[in-house]
C-alpha cells in the first residue's frame, strides 16, 4: 500500500528471516563470526539463545548462506520429535537411505549405525556433518539424551557430527539441569543475542529502510527513539511497530513518521496499554538489567543458568579472624573419576553404577564458602571489587559501567572457557551457582599455576581450576581500556585511525618495523591474514574480526601499561595453606 508512496520497492519491515536484512550490530556480528568458526573449525556443541524477536533465525539463515562447500547440513525446524523421529529426519535431511528391514526403522540403534556410517564415509571424503536444530528449547530430554549419544559418533581425533542448538532463554535454562550437565559439558561455545540498545534500534531502522530502497528519512528521531522504547529493542516488535506507522502515515498523506504516529501505532499492535504489552525480560536478565542499568548491547547478561557441581571439592578452612580482616579459604582439587567410569558414563551405560566413598560422603565444599558469605556476593560487592582491582572508586548502583566509560574503560561482557578468561588476564566478575541453585557474583582475583583466588568483599577463596569449573557456567564480564580510537570490531574493508593501531600493533608484537601512514589505515586482505594468524597463535576465533577479545589480547600482549593482571595480583605474603589477610 504504501510503497510507491514512501518510494520503496518492498516492505521493509516484514517479520520474514530474510538474510538481505540482517543487521549486524557488534554482538550480532560476532555471534555469527562464532557460528561459521564453529562449523568449520572446531568440534563439539555450538549454543545460541536470544529472546523470541530477537534474529536468532535470520542469523542461522546467513549461516547457512556461508557454509562451506565441503558441509552437509541437516536442519531441524521443528524439534517437538521423538528420538526416533529426530534420528529419522536427520537421516532424511543428509539424503541417507533408511534401512530396508521395518524393525530396524522403528530402532533408534539401528538408526544411529545407519547415521554413523555415513558420517564415516563423508569423513573419508573430507566432508564436514552439521545439524542445526532451531527452537531447540522445546527438544524433550530424551531427544537431549540422544544427541549427547551422537557425540560418542568420533574418530580418533575429530568428533563426526558437529551440532548447532538454537533457541530461546529457556535453552540455557533447560542445559542447566543437574540431569543433563554431561550433555553441557561438551558445548564449545554459547551465544547469548539480547535486544538492540537505543543506538543500534536507530542504526537498525535505517539499515532496513536503505535495503527496502528509501532514499529520504522516513523516521524522524522521536519516532525512532519511542519505537525502540515501546519494542525494548526486541526487532521483531519494532518490525511490527514500524510497519503499522508507515501505514498509519501514508493513510494521512505524511511523508515522515512522528512519535504520535508511533504510539497510535504501537495501539493497534498491542492494544490500548502497549507498555505492558511488550514482554518483559526473564528474572535472570533482570537481575543483571538491575546491575548495570541501561546498557549497550554488548553487555551481556552476567547471571545465567550454571551447571550444577558433580562431586564436592574437600575445603580446609582458614584459622578464625575477626569480621574485619579479610579471610581466605583453600578448597582442594576434586576427586577425578576414573578413566573406565568416564567410559561408562559418556556411553550412557552406567546406570547403575555404585557410588565411590567420596561420592557418597557428604563433603564440605566451595558450596559452604558461597553460603557462608552470601551476604557479600550481591552485584554491587562484585563491582566495588572489579573497580577496586582497577584502583577505581566503587560505583553507585547505577550505569557501572557508564561510570567506567567516564575513566575511558570499557565493560566486556561474554561467555567462554575458563582457559580463554585467564588467557585474557584481566580480574572479571563471574557468577557461581552454589548447590540450592542461588547464586554468587564474585571477582576472579588473580591465578597462580593451577589455582585462581575468588573475592567476595573482604573474603577471599583459592580454588583449582577444576573445581571452579563445576560451579560456573562461562558467564563473565570485565572491564578493559581500548587502545584504539573506537573499540568496535573492525573488519575488512574498513579505513580509520583503529586500523593503523591494529597494524602498527601487530608489526610491534612480530619485531617488525612500523609501517608508514599511507594506506596503513585500511584494512586490506594483507593485514586480514596477519589477524587470522594472530588470533590462531593466541587461541582465538579465527574469523578476522578484530572484536573486544583480539583488541583485549593484543592490549595484553603489548603489556600496555596501567592494566590490572591476574598473573601479577597473587598476594606474595599470603599462604594458601594457613590463609590470612592481604
Amino acid at each position: 500500500m504504501y510503497l510507491d508512496f514512501f518510494g520503496l520497492h518492498e516492505r521493509p519491515f516484514t517479520i520474514t528471516p530474510d538474510p538481505r536484512y540482517l543487521f549486524m550490530s557488534e554482538r550480532h556480528a560476532e555471534a555469527l563470526a562464532h557460528l561459521i568458526y564453529g562449523v568449520t573449525e572446531s568440534d563439539g556443541f555450538i549454543v545460541l539463545t536470544g529472546e523470541v524477536g530477537t534474529g536468532k533465525t535470520t542469523l542461522v539463515r546467513s549461516l547457512l548462506q556461508r557454509m562451506p562447500e565441503a558441509a552437509d547440513v541437516a536442519l531441524v525446524l521443528n524439534p517437538q520429535l521423538t528420538a526416533l523421529e529426530f534420528l529419522t529426519v536427520i537421516l532424511k535431511e543428509l539424503d541417507v537411505a533408511l534401512p530396508e528391514a521395518p524393525e530396524e526403522r522403528t530402532s533408534c540403534r539401528a538408526l544411529t549405525e545407519k547415521l554413523n556410517e555415513y558420517l564415516l564415509e563423508a569423513h573419508a571424503r573430507g566432508r564436514r556433518t552439521i545439524a542445526v536444530v532451531d527452537e531447540a528449547q522445546n527438544l524433550s530430554a530424551e531427544v537431549l539424551e540422544q544427541i549427547r549419544l551422537l557425540t560418542n559418533l568420533e574418530t580418533t581425533r575429530h568428533k563426526l557430527l558437529q551440532i548447532v542448538l538454537i533457541g530461546q532463554p529457556e535453552l540455557r535454562e533447560l542445559l542447566a539441569r543437574a540431569d543433563l550437565r554431561q550433555l553441557a559439558q561438551r558445548i564449545t561455545a554459547r551465544y547469548h543475542l539480547l535486544p538492540l540498545n537505543a543506538d543500534e534500534a536507530d542504526r537498525y531502522l535505517e539499515h532496513r529502510l536503505a535495503v527496502a530502497g528509501a532514499l529520504q528519512p522516513i523516521l524522524n528521531a522521536g519516532a525512532k527513539k519511542r519505537i525502540h522504547g515501546l519494542s525494548q529493542g526486541i526487532p521483531r516488535l519494532m518490525n511490527l511497530i514500524t510497519d503499522r506507522a508507515l501505514l498509519g502515515a501514508w493513510s494521512r498523506e505524511l511523508k515522515q513518521v512522528d512519535a504520535r504516529l508511533v504510539d497510535a501505532a504501537a495501539e493497534e499492535v498491542f492494544g490500548a496499554e502497549p507498555e505492558l504489552r511488550v514482554p518483559v525480560a526473564r528474572s535472570g536478565d533482570r537481575l543483571i538489567a538491575a546491575a548495570v542499568g541501561v546498557i549497550a548491547i554488548g553487555i551481556t547478561i552476567i547471571a545465567a543458568a550454571m551447571l550444577w557441581p558433580e562431586s564436592r571439592p574437600e575445603v580446609t578452612e582458614a584459622a578464625a579472624t575477626p569480621a574485619a580482616v579479610q579471610t581466605t579459604t583453600t578448597v582442594s582439587e576434586p576427586a577425578r573419576e576414573s578413566v573406565a567410569q568416564a567410559e561408562l558414563r559418556d556411553s550412557g551405560t552406567a546406570e547403575a553404577a555404585p557410588a565411590t566413598p567420596q561420592e557418597a560422603a557428604p563433603e564440605p565444599s566451595l558450596h559452604d564458602w558461597l553460603q557462608a558469605h552470601r551476604d557479600r556476593t550481591g552485584t554491587a560487592d562484585a563491582f566495588a571489587a572489579l573497580f577496586a582491582a582497577w584502583q577505581l572508586p566503587a560505583p553507585g548502583d547505577a550505569g557501572r559501567c557508564e561510570a567506567a566509560a567516564r575513566v575511558g574503560l570499557r565493560c566486556a561482557a561474554d561467555q567462554g572457557a575458563l582457559a580463554e578468561l585467564l588467557l585474557l588476564d584481566r580480574p572479571a566478575i563471574i557468577t557461581l551457582r552454589d548447590l540450592q541453585g542461588e547464586a554468587h557474583q564474585v571477582l576472579l582475583a588473580a591465578q597462580r599455576g593451577g589455582d585462581v583466588m575468588l573475592r567476595a568483599s573482604d573474603a577471599t577463596v583459592i580454588v583449582p581450576r577444576a573445581a571452579l569449573d563445576r560451579f560456573w557456567f562461562g558467564e563473565y564480564l570485565l572491564l578493559w581500556k581500548p587502545a584504539a580510537p573506537d573499540a568496535s570490531s573492525f573488519a575488512p574493508g574498513m579505513r580509520g585511525a583503529g586500523i593503523l593501531w591494529l597494524r602498527q600493533s601487530l608489526a610491534a608484537l612480530s619485531g617488525e618495523a612500523s609501517p608508514g601512514v599511507d594506506g596503513a589505515d585500511r584494512y586490506d586482505p594483507e593485514l586480514a591474514n596477519q589477524v587470522r594468524d594472530y588470533q590462531r597463535s593466541r587461541r582465538l576465533t579465527v574469523d578476522g574480526l578484530v572484536g573486544q577479545k583480539t583488541q583485549m589480547m593484543i592490549n595484553t600482549d603489548l603489556g600496555v601499561a596501567g592494566i590490572p593482571r591476574l598473573s601479577e595480583d597473587w598476594p606474595v605474603a599470603q599462604s594458601a595453606a594457613t590463609g590470612g589477610s592481604d
